[in-house]
């Protein structure tokens, strides 16, 4: 279903040595650092401009900026800043904010605003960075159909908001609504999910979980890289992102896959 190549990225918050997490995770294969968009975990922006300062290689990036806690303008200037600074090596991640993104946006003293308005500044936010820097990489993170439509439209990768319990089919099911509203595009887009925990027994935090949560995978690498196969010539998804925690337990199924 996809001609893609497989790409795996390591999303962190925090570590107790970043730049060392950032090396770790360039010599392992890994395509991409991300960072996530929240008040307790460092900020994107320094954290990728600090990742990409260590390494050659990786790529820096957000998973993802909630567009409620800055303006377009001024993700286009950041994003813009470390496009230069990084090498080109910045992929600028977009959301319209997850649960609890509410919470953040008023400890900074902004509106979170409608979820209609919310893609609206999405939309905008894509318009100011490309006014800008017309060839970073856009990811957007979408479920609901508002968001599968302007990812569809604007994306040059869509993360599907999938929860780690859902399912094969629950996900197929996004993809086909995607399909319809990518139409053409359908197949220029890099399609990803991210993985809660990989190569271990999840943890519990993440709650009782069944055997077809497409959040967590178990078994050998080998294993795991079947799964992924398989996934990719079933759903299109090509794009892998895990947990850093998950780094080295994960590292051999990025060896096994990454490029192919």
């Amino acid at each position: 279903m996809s001609d893609h190549p497989f790409r795996f990225g390591a999303v962190a918050g925090r570590a107790p040595d970043w730049c060392g997490l950032a090396r770790r995770a360039e010599d392992l294969g890994y395509a991409t650092l991300l960072v996530p968009d929240t008040l307790g975990t460092f900020s994107p922006f320094s954290a990728a401009a600090a990742a990409a300062a260590v390494t050659s290689r990786l790529r820096v990036g957000t998973y993802v900026l909630s567009v409620a806690n800055r303006t377009p303008r001024a993700v286009a200037w950041e994003t813009a800043t470390l496009r230069e600074l990084s090498g080109g090596r910045f992929e600028l991640g977009l959301g319209a904010g997850r649960p609890d993104a509410a919470h953040d946006a008023a400890e900074l003293g902004l509106p979170f605003g409608t979820a209609g308005a919310r893609v609206r500044r999405l939309a905008d936010t894509i318009d100011a960075v490309a006014a800008e820097s017309k060839d970073v990489p856009i990811l957007v993170a979408a479920a609901g159909t508002r968001l599968l439509r302007l990812a569809a439209a604007r994306a040059d990768t869509v993360a599907l908001g999938v929860p780690p319990h859902a399912t094969e089919e629950q996900v197929a099911a996004k993809l086909d609504e995607l399909y319809e509203l990518a139409g053409d595009r359908f197949h220029d887009l890099e399609l990803g999910m991210n993985l809660a925990a990989a190569g271990a027994e999840p943890p519990a935090w993440l709650g009782p979980l069944g055997p077809e949560a497409t959040g967590v995978l178990r078994g050998t690498p080998a294993q795991m890289a079947d799964v992924l196969r398989r996934r990719r010539d079933r759903l299109g998804v090509s794009y892998v992102t895990v947990n850093a925690a998950c780094l080295e337990a994960f590292a051999p199924v990025v060896e096994l896959l990454a490029g192919t």
